[in-house]
């Protein structure tokens, strides 16, 4: 890694998805089951993952992805969106300790879910902050990208996998949910299922695909029927009640209607081998989650995606949350 210009990812992913969870919530309070910024999104056997991802506020979604300049929320979130890769193999660099120290906690969290999307299991690397003397070691996991992982520039494959795995990682109200996380790597081979998995998450849940490298955006589609209203689920990124267009809950992701529409299945029907939106075609990750991760409004409980008020919808379920003080 030599050069401002291969930190462009880090900072397009510290930008566009990880943020701390203080950065997105709750639209309002109604005594919700759950604490924000406690948990994290975890994949289906994979080891913990560190701080919750979560998004920042976004002025503008332009149609072909995310504006340069549209994101506000705290100082990372006006740096605008980087258009270069990262490599992952040569962290020591003046220009690399220059982006992590900025805002250590952040950059940590960044470089950790990347690595671990990018990296197979059993790989690690360690870099010692030159400001500080702390060493960080960061493991693998999914295997996405290996190329880019083991030193060399990322391939537009990789590169899109990548930033479709720190998509599909984004935690809005930032409670433990584990999910399912299935596709293909850059190699073409396919994510590796664990024992169950199809059977522990039966909920099929959404899409991710995108390019945080070039800054083409992130998109997110739903891999299942638009649910009534009183249905919410603490993936709010991933179920989103805005069908087309940016993202209500979870901007600066953009909707793009169901998966089947933009999407072509493997031969399984089990995930989705390409995903094309605005004549680019990309590499997609698709997602399941549990049922118990799904809510009804009307089941006793103020879930952390419910809120009060006067309906039985999940944004105003009185049966569960009461009325609005």
């Amino acid at each position: 890694m030599t050069g401002r210009g291969q930190l462009g990812f880090l900072q397009a992913a510290t930008v566009a998805l990880l943020l701390p969870a203080a950065a997105c919530g709750p639209a309002a309070s109604g005594g919700a089951a759950g604490t924000p910024g406690s948990g994290l999104t975890q994949i289906a056997g994979q080891p913990s993952l560190g701080p919750v991802l979560a998004t920042c506020e976004v002025q503008m979604v332009e149609g072909n992805g995310l504006g340069t300049n549209g994101l506000t929320g705290n100082g990372i979130c006006q740096n605008g969106l980087g258009a270069a890769g990262l490599d992952l193999a040569n962290f020591d660099t003046a220009s690399f300790a220059s982006w992590f120290n900025a805002n250590p906690a952040t950059a940590e969290m960044v470089v950790e879910y990347a690595y671990r999307c990018a990296a197979p299991s059993g790989k690690s690397v360690t870099w010692t902050n030159p400001a500080t003397g702390v060493a960080y070691t960061w493991t693998g996991g999914l295997g996405l990208a290996p190329s880019w992982a083991g030193g060399a520039p990322a391939t537009e494959t990789e590169q899109q996998l990548v930033s479709a795995c720190l998509a599909a990682l984004v935690n809005k109200y930032g409670v433990n949910v584990t999910i399912a996380v299935e596709g293909r790597t850059a190699t073409g081979a396919r994510i590796p299922l664990t024992q169950n998995e199809l059977f522990d998450y039966p909920v099929r849940e959404a899409c991710f695909f995108g390019n945080l490298f070039t800054n083409d955006g992130v998109f997110v589609g739903l891999d299942h029927w638009a649910w009534p209203d009183s249905i919410s689920s603490v993936r709010a990124c991933a179920i989103d009640r805005q069908a087309v267009g940016p993202s209500i809950d979870c901007p600066p992701m953009y909707n793009v209607d169901y998966c089947w529409n933009r999407c072509t299945r493997d031969w399984t029907g089990t995930f989705y081998e390409s995903c094309t939106f605005n004549g680019v075609t990309y590499k997609p990750l698709t997602t399941r989650i549990a049922l118990s991760d799904v809510y009804r409004c009307g089941d006793g409980v103020c879930q952390i995606s419910e809120h009060c008020g006067t309906t039985d919808s999940a944004d105003s379920c009185r049966s569960d949350c009461g009325l609005c003080p």
